[in-house]
């Protein structure tokens, strides 16, 4: 699934592809920001990690959890 995430004052978004569900990455980033957590980690495919603080999170944008299809449609 691909993430986009938005920090304020920055011009580019954060983009990476995870195997996570929607769900789970939805649920982590609502107990970070109840909780006010200083920052959110997130972990892409290759097993990058990302460290995000809450205090500048824009947005999260989470896509479809189907795969990409490669080629035409006839």
């Amino acid at each position: 699934m691909e993430i986009r995430i938005g920090i304020a004052n920055i011009g580019r978004e954060l983009n990476f592809e995870t195997d996570e569900s929607a769900e789970a990455i939805r649920a982590r980033v609502d107990e970070a920001l109840s909780s006010k957590a200083a920052a959110l980690t997130f972990t892409d495919a290759k097993g990058t990690s990302y460290l995000v603080p809450t205090a500048g999170l824009a947005y999260v944008e989470l896509g479809t959890e189907e795969a990409r299809r490669v080629g035409f449609v006839a």
